[in-house]
């Protein structure tokens, strides 16, 4: 059983795929209105608006003001190449880039090949089975004065205002700047805005700062990489300049984006039914992940396996931690055949009815024989 899929699954085990996605695929498929000539560079515009307007929300002051814009970005990794190709050039005071996360992030191995000193943290603590919130504030404390500080999966580190006010302060004083990595928007609570509100802190205390905003997970077209480089600045004629940089360095990196799987987001951004049954879909989503982890939780109580495992409830989105040390995985992996990352991060949509009884005596299993070992 292989637990580590980078896409949702279905209780039937398929790639989850939003159900609006296959409607809307076939009326594109027809419109004979449709040409396929190149996209501007930036790509297409319709979609770059309609993405903004769902990552800060279409009456955000931001948006008011003209000061934020996008790229048409390629892949899940797209935007963080050009932005890291961008801060290359034009970030000259400091090359070095501090990455945080709850899990190993790929966006290492881009500024790294750049040329750019990388420095990787995880606010997940695997000895006290949680998100440490403060990991992340004591980070930004050790941080030299004017990095990049790229933030993945922010959501799941959970903040309070105080801590929210002493982040941005530190980060104000250091002349931090922030490249933020928006994944799947929505699949953390199931409420698009609450999994972006973070953003709207930074906007209000008068940040400048880039975020790969990645559409392709929330939508299930996940063979249609598509994404938006975003970009804040202070004002519009600030943003204009940017944007004219990144249009001289996105056509050395793909020229002309692809369109279609941008045409079928933007096709259900802009149609408020349409929005609202793909927005339906992913509460539907969100709410099944959540059903599933109580449910392990539960078998693992009535197995009366050791420990507590409420930290797998009490994690956001599909991938989250089972608490496992490396000999319990290990375990897993050679012993019954349970296939999951080393450090005990899994994907939960993976499991099923099918399955749910053989992983979860397997972990009991796991546990046991490993009991006493660090």
């Amino acid at each position: 059983m292989f637990l580590a899929h980078r896409v949702c699954m279905t209780s039937q085990g398929q790639p989850w795929v939003s159900s609006v996605v296959h409607k809307v695929r076939l009326q594109i498929a027809q419109d004979p209105s449709l040409n396929y000539e190149y996209m501007p560079v930036t790509g297409m515009q319709s979609f770059i608006q309609a993405s903004l307007k769902l990552l800060f929300g279409k009456h955000n002051p931001v948006i008011a003001e003209n000061r934020v814009g996008g790229v048409h970005t390629v892949g899940d990794n797209g935007a963080f190449q050009l932005g890291a190709q961008f801060l290359k050039i034009w970030h000259q005071d400091s090359q070095i880039v501090y990455i945080i996360s709850s899990k190993k992030e790929p966006h290492g191995l881009v500024f790294q090949d750049i040329g750019f000193k990388v420095s990787e943290h995880s606010f997940w603590d695997s000895k006290k089975l949680c998100m440490d919130s403060n990991a992340l504030l004591n980070v930004v404390e050790e941080a030299p004065h004017g990095c990049i500080f790229v933030i993945g999966n922010i959501g799941d580190c959970k903040l309070t205002q105080s801590q929210w006010a002493r982040l941005m302060a530190s980060m104000k004083r250091k002349q931090i700047f922030p490249f933020f990595d928006i994944p799947y928007q929505g699949f953390s609570t199931g409420d698009l805005e609450e999994d972006t509100r973070f953003l709207r802190y930074f906007v209000s205390r008068g940040f400048e700062f880039f975020c790969s905003q990645s559409l392709s997970k929330t939508f299930g077209i996940y063979d249609e990489g598509v994404g938006v480089l975003v970009v804040v600045a202070l004002n519009n004629q600030l943003l204009l300049r940017v944007l004219s940089q990144l249009m001289t360095l996105t056509q050395a990196l793909w020229r002309n984006p692809p369109t279609m799987g941008a045409r079928i987001i933007t096709s259900i951004l802009c149609n408020p039914a349409l929005h609202e049954e793909w927005k339906h879909s992913l509460k539907g989503l969100v709410g099944d992940i959540m059903l599933v982890k109580e449910k392990v939780k539960e078998k693992l109580r009535l197995l009366g396996t050791p420990g507590s495992w409420d930290h797998i409830t009490n994690q956001n989105g599909p991938h989250s931690y089972l608490g496992l040390n490396s000999k319990q995985v290990e375990y897993l992996v050679k012993e019954k055949h349970i296939y999951i990352h080393k450090n005990g991060r899994i994907n939960f949509t993976c499991i099923n009815a099918c399955n749910i009884d053989y992983i979860t005596q397997s972990i009991n299993e796991a546990v046991l024989s490993t009991k006493g070992s660090p």
